[in-house]
């Protein structure tokens, strides 16, 4: 079994549908130039209230579900724009995994991309899960992804994976990694289309060149 084959971890609810990428990871977290810092924003407006304080009520404030990794959401979850830092938000936080009836189509892909892994569910699954969840007792959720099988308290349920988005969570690699896994084949195929081609060999660079030689 692969050691990236398991997610074991406290489920927290947040069952507002529709909840979207500028809620998830609000656009005045959106202004560094790397991903670093990102866990602060997160679901800031929701965390926090008008004068900047945590709501102690808010799920992922409450001290029974602190390092929660898995969250249960409402359809249509990562809706809205194609902000990839809601993602990088989420993973930084220590969310590993969202499980929720329905996902935003772009949200989905770079979710997947990134190896946070996203479980769809029938929705009567996805509200007993909230349920479970609900309690604190009641909380942990074992996703196993080699079997494609997930369990919390009182539901055992299958979902689906692509053969490619399995096999990258398995394997430890974000879609950089995995396309570095065919490293040997494109290089094979650099080599044949410069031979075939030479003409066409830093054909930027040379241009360039040429172009800077004659303004000297």
């Amino acid at each position: 079994m692969s050691e990236h084959s398991i997610i074991d971890g406290i489920g927290a609810a947040i069952p507002t549908p529709n909840l979207d990428t500028d809620q998830i990871m609000p656009k005045q977290f959106l202004r560094g130039i790397d991903k670093a810092g990102l866990a602060q924003g997160l679901l800031y407006d929701l965390r926090h209230d008008a004068q900047h304080q945590l709501r102690p009520d808010f799920v992922l404030n409450r001290p029974a579900y602190k390092g929660a990794s898995i969250l249960v959401g409402g359809s249509n979850f990562g809706c809205g724009s194609s902000r990839e830092h809601a993602v990088w938000g989420l993973q930084q936080f220590g969310i590993q995994a969202v499980i929720a009836p329905s996902f935003g189509e772009i949200f989905y892909s770079n979710a997947m991309n990134n190896r946070l892994l996203l479980v769809m569910l029938a929705e009567a699954d996805v509200e007993r899960i909230m349920a479970d969840v609900d309690d604190p007792l009641s909380s942990t959720i074992h996703i196993d992804i080699g079997n494609m099988t997930l369990k919390s308290r009182s539901v055992s349920a299958s979902f689906a994976l692509s053969a490619r988005h399995q096999r990258m969570f398995m394997e430890g690699l974000d879609v950089i990694g995995a396309s570095l896994a065919y490293q040997e084949q494109i290089s094979g195929f650099q080599r044949q289309h410069w031979q075939a081609r030479p003409w066409l060999q830093n054909i930027a660079h040379d241009t360039r060149a040429r172009l800077n030689a004659g303004k000297s």
